[in-house]
């Protein structure tokens, strides 16, 4: 680690919203106008993988027609002056394409595919999967996404950047779903924490709310981080 401060974004559907990528969940549960539970569990993928393959096909597509907004270009420009590190929960790749160069994919990237156990990991773009495409052991190639039902394999490394933080921001997620949920129980007592979402969230009281989207409340934030590190 520099010796700059370290800044650790923790990152949701929102952030990419304003790029025109669908929340992962609304409130009537539906995500693309799909039940979350068929798509985006292990069971949904056993039970139907040729409805779930086509759905990841198609939000990889979709990576054609978004570019990162604002929120995102603003974090990845704070890397010029301080160390910063984004735990996302997304699957896209906007934080990368505007210029992050420390992205941990704590559910996985629709860029990648994987065999089944997913020991064996292929950068494929934003080009489909096969009907029965294989991967080198002879499983069938599925989307590199952590399911609901599966392990969550960075999460402890997520859990030691977030101990290093001197300062935390969450933007466009409620915290709600576990375990990334759990990730605001390790930041320093000393490290403020702030939250960027147009949404009611409930949150404790040591975290300061920025009650806008992402791109508008990164521009606010960006100032507040200038005062608190200067």
């Amino acid at each position: 680690m520099s010796n700059k401060q370290h800044i650790v974004f923790l990152t949701g559907a929102g952030m990419s919203a304003e790029s025109g990528i669908s929340t992962f969940r609304d409130s009537n549960g539906l995500w693309e106008q799909y039940d979350v539970m068929e798509v985006a569990s292990i069971e949904g993928w056993h039970r139907n993988p040729v409805l779930v393959q086509q759905f990841y096909n198609d939000r990889r597509a979709q990576l054609n027609s978004v570019a990162p907004n604002q929120g995102h270009k603003i974090i990845a420009e704070l890397e010029k002056s301080y160390s910063v590190s984004i735990i996302t929960q997304n699957v896209d790749n906007l934080h990368e394409r505007a210029g992050s160069s420390t992205v941990i994919h704590l559910h996985g990237e629709l860029t990648k595919a994987c065999n089944a156990d997913k020991t064996s990991i292929y950068e494929i773009g934003t080009r489909a999967i096969l009907p029965e495409e294989k991967a080198e052991d002879g499983s069938v190639l599925r989307p590199f996404i952590v399911w609901f039902g599966e392990a969550v394999p960075l999460i402890e490394k997520a859990m030691e950047i977030v101990s290093t933080a001197d300062m935390v921001v969450i933007v466009g997620t409620s915290m709600q779903v576990y375990p990334a949920a759990g990730l605001i129980r390790y930041v320093k007592r000393s490290a403020p924490v702030f939250l960027i979402d147009p949404n009611n969230v409930d949150v404790s009281s040591n975290v300061t709310v920025i009650k806008e989207k992402a791109s508008i409340g990164m521009a606010i934030l960006e100032k507040k981080i200038k005062l608190l590190f200067t």
